[in-house]
């Protein structure tokens, strides 16, 4: 007997935060056909999501990341409404600190200008006001830092995909553990996603939300989309002498572009590398990054920093755009029942929601109701559009 075909009117590959949004905000705004989120590791181990920082921030050049950023915001302080009375991601509003040389100045002013345009709420501090409100910063060499009043910190990114997808699965969408090894494309239309178990699954919509592998995926309906992994490395240190303002502060990004935040006892640390020192794309651990790039511009701008501890570290994947490092969008011109959810570039987490809202809008309605982003759409690079975005961290 030969088994019929399973079929599903969307299939969404990936089941991180944005896979898991788009099948919420489908469901909630009212479809009422199969969806299928296909997943290959439900222990999330090496997903861009569940080894994220969790930081949530509008400190961004561009007014569409703003305001996928403050969709996010919206959200968690909404969050029971949206999930359930017990619903909590231990969201921590203590800021972003984006700090600048005399070089850099400019371009922060102009970012702040962008930032107050589109209703976020920070403030630009010059090294007396830095001095006075973050004691613990040596300010050598700054001219200005960029600080977020409200609106600003970190969650446990783990704690809220699983909220979107539990959401999801409650409303009927089905999860298929496996992973996808082709796609079959019958002219303009992607008509089976096929696994690794041999199993093909028939699609009426398929969704790109695969994360770091987006552009394998996209390549194998014959598409290109230049979205790949990054690796980066996460240090854990102890500070004994740590005073409690520094504990309390912010995320904080030196001039050099490493960052630090609290994370209970202990802080994180790390910093995006030039293209020229991008590692290999790999999951090994190089330790000497610490002491080869961190330490000195960390113990030069926190002098408490000067006696720490590495007492963890970890590698993630960035889902990098490398074109321009913002988000993808939309469906594909020809192949239209591809559609794109892409290249957040180290930003899914605080904008994975509003791209599971777009996402769900643009295929339901055909147009984005939440935020336009049709700068951000995939058509952007056949135009020669490219839009991007300075504050990358």
């Amino acid at each position: 007997m030969v088994l019929a075909m399973r079929s599903f009117d969307i299939i969404i590959v990936g089941g991180a935060i944005v896979g898991s949004a788009t099948a919420h905000y489908l469901k909630k705004l009212g479809f009422t056909g199969s969806i299928a989120i296909v997943e290959k590791d439900m222990s999330f181990a090496r997903s861009c999501t569940s080894l994220s920082l969790g930081g949530l921030r509008q400190q961004f050049s561009t007014p569409e990341n703003i305001a996928l950023s403050k969709f996010g915001l919206n959200l968690l302080r909404n969050l029971k409404q949206e999930f359930g009375p017990e619903a909590d991601v231990g969201f921590k509003e203590q800021g972003y600190l984006i700090l600048a040389s005399d070089a850099g100045i400019a371009v922060l002013e102009e970012n702040h200008a962008t930032q107050m345009a589109h209703g976020a709420d920070n403030v630009m501090l010059n090294a007396k006001g830095l001095q006075a409100r973050f004691p613990y910063l040596n300010t050598e060499g700054v001219a200005a830092g960029c600080f977020g009043l409200s609106g600003e910190g970190w969650l446990d990114p783990y704690g809220l995909m699983g909220l979107f997808r539990k959401s999801a699965l409650g409303k009927g969408v089905e999860l298929i553990v496996g992973e996808v090894t082709g796609l079959v494309r019958e002219g303009n239309s992607v008509t089976a996603v096929q696994l690794a178990s041999g199993e093909s699954i028939g699609c009426g919509t398929l969704v790109n939300a695969a994360g770091p592998a987006a552009g394998a995926l996209a390549a194998m309906a014959g598409l290109e989309l230049p979205v790949g992994p990054r690796k980066r490395y996460v240090f854990v240190i102890d500070c004994l002498d740590a005073p409690d303002a520094l504990r309390k502060g912010p995320l904080t990004v030196d001039i050099t572009g490493v960052y630090m935040r609290p994370e209970g006892r202990n802080f994180l640390v790390g910093t995006s590398p030039e293209e020229h020192e991008e590692p290999p794309v790999d999951w090994e651990m190089d330790h000497n990054w610490f002491e080869e790039r961190l330490w000195e511009p960390l113990a030069n701008r926190i002098p408490a920093f000067e006696a720490v501890k590495v007492v963890g570290s970890w590698v993630g994947h960035y889902d990098y755009n490398g074109l321009d490092q913002n988000g993808i969008f939309g469906r594909h011109p020809v192949v239209s029942n591809f559609v794109f959810a892409n290249g957040f570039s180290g930003h899914g987490i605080q904008q994975g929601p509003a791209t599971g809202m777009l996402t769900a809008e643009q295929i339901l309605f055909g147009e984005y109701r939440s935020i336009n982003v049709a700068r951000l759409d995939y058509g952007r690079f056949a135009r020669g559009e490219l839009l991007f975005e300075k504050n990358v961290i």
